[in-house]
């Protein structure tokens, strides 16, 4: 069996499991449920029917069909209502006759409701096929789609991100369908088929998918298929994308198009992956980048944070004064910017500016001043941070302040981690009870700086962090009563 994940869907599948096991006959996945469930539920009910429980009686078909005994689970392959979902688990069984059986009642299903199988078992299919016996199931669902596609309309006529819905039946509309898909998984397997099946989208289409596509691995098939044959309303597309990879594909085709001169438009992009090939486009087309970026830089109606980003990534030296003037500009992003870059050059800003910008109100400043300052946590006045603690005050400051002293390390860090145990941010309560419990809380670890009376009024305050025996463990190295 694959090891489930402690996702929502799979929680779902093996509470049902449960369920099921205590005897609520209802307790199935409903149709339509996702691959983990069906996953999730089969391993649970099959791992523990055996627990000296009362199943519901007369078993249902999903009880038997996870049983584990081979040969109810063959016998209950014979049942007209078991769930196609339980019925293609089963094709990847350790048992061989469970295994044949369930293949051919698969075969049928595929057979006489091609579209409906497909349509409901392919994610299930492509989790399957990990399996060490799932490449049947794998190649009969990708023989299937194709050989149904071939005389379907194409699937891009159909419901898509760029294309408007006009029905549709068949593989094409499964395919369709599938592309759509929230699970990635699913998205890639038929990308895959959609660029290799009869009935293949043109370049434009292929952009336009790749343009509007979250995963990363899906939109660098598109963007593939799209440069294979891109022309410039494909490069636009491209070069509007969402997705960084994408974007940057597009500025690279450019010049390929004999259009290396509108890398300049691109120097500032929001992505570094980007402006890196935006750099080499202009410098391919005989430009500075870095005199381009000094001039957006110096724009009278004010920089971008990301022009400030490209010019600190030209790694010239001259810039550094440049950038320590920006450190002051009335734009929040621009100054987190400027930072940012004077940290990448490891240029030298006073700790007094640094610590000034920890109560700055953009949060994107207090974090950059925080990580200039990380190298100097030891010589910072501790109290000073210590005062930045408070829950009631602004979030961003608190996690600055909080990343030092845990930097600083010592009885200033294990304060810092008690006093925020309870905040009301679930990120940083956690990083706080992490640090806690890694704590030793052996007072030598603190070499003079804390007394055993203040560790163990740390650690009353934290005590419901540990269990019985850990509590225990750390009272008895501070020499405390257990």
């Amino acid at each position: 069996m694959d090891r489930m994940g402690t996702g929502t869907d799979a929680a779902t599948g093996r509470a049902l499991a449960e369920e099921l096991l205590d005897g609520c006959a209802a307790a199935v996945p409903a149709p339509g449920s996702g691959p983990d469930v069906w996953l999730a539920f089969a391993e649970q009910v099959r791992s523990r029917a055996h627990g000296g429980r009362r199943p519901p009686v007369p078993a249902p078909p999903a009880l038997r069909l996870c049983h584990p005994r081979g040969w109810v689970r063959e016998a209950a392959l014979a049942e007209p209502d078991a769930p196609g979902e339980l019925v293609a688990v089963l094709t990847t069984d350790s048992a061989a006759p469970v295994r044949d059986r369930a293949r051919a009642r698969l075969e049928h299903l595929l057979v006489a409701r091609p579209e409906a199988t497909l349509r409901a078992l392919t994610p299930l299919a492509l989790r399957l096929g990990r399996r060490a016996r799932g490449g049947w199931i794998l190649e009969r669902f990708e023989e299937a789609l194709r050989r149904q596609a071939a005389a379907a309309p194409p699937w891009w006529h159909l419901p898509g991100p760029s294309a408007p819905s006009h029905g549709g039946t068949g593989a094409a509309a499964v395919l369709a369908e599938l592309l759509d898909r929230p699970d990635r998984q699913a998205r890639q397997f038929a990308v895959r088929l959609a660029l290799t099946g009869p009935g293949r989208a043109d370049a434009l289409e292929c952009a336009r998918r790749a343009a509007a596509e979250s995963d990363p691995a899906a939109a660098g098939l598109w963007t593939d298929a799209a440069l294979a044959a891109a022309d410039d309303t494909v490069i636009d597309v491209l070069a509007g994308a969402r997705t960084p990879a994408v974007r940057a594909a597009g500025v690279t085709a450019l010049r390929r198009a004999g259009r290396a001169a509108e890398g300049v438009s691109h120097l500032a992009d929001r992505s570094a992956l980007v402006r890196s090939c935006a750099r080499w486009l202009v410098g391919q087309d005989g430009g500075d980048p870095h005199e381009h970026y000094r001039w957006l830089v110096r724009d009278p109606a004010g920089p971008s944070p990301y022009a400030v980003a490209g010019l600190a990534e030209c790694g010239r030296g001259e810039d550094t004064g440049l950038l320590r003037g920006l450190v002051a500009h009335p734009a929040g992003p621009v100054r987190a910017a400027a930072l940012a870059g004077l940290r990448r050059r490891d240029a030298v800003v006073a700790d007094s500016v640094l610590l000034a910008l920890l109560d700055d109100p953009t949060p994107s400043v207090a974090r950059e001043a925080s990580l200039g300052l990380l190298p100097a946590a030891g010589r910072l006045d501790p109290a000073h941070l210590a005062g930045r603690l408070d829950p009631r005050g602004p979030l961003h400051v608190r996690r600055a302040a909080f990343r030092l002293l845990r930097a600083r390390g010592g009885i200033h860090a294990l304060r810092a981690a008690v006093a925020l145990i309870d905040d009301w941010h679930p990120r940083t309560r956690e990083t706080a009870r992490t640090a806690v419990r890694a704590c030793q809380w052996h007072p030598a670890q603190f070499d003079g700086e804390a007394d055993r009376t203040e560790l163990a009024a740390l650690l009353k305050r934290s005590a419901k962090l540990f269990g019985d025996y850990e509590l225990g463990l750390r009272r008895s190295r501070l020499g405390l009563r257990t």
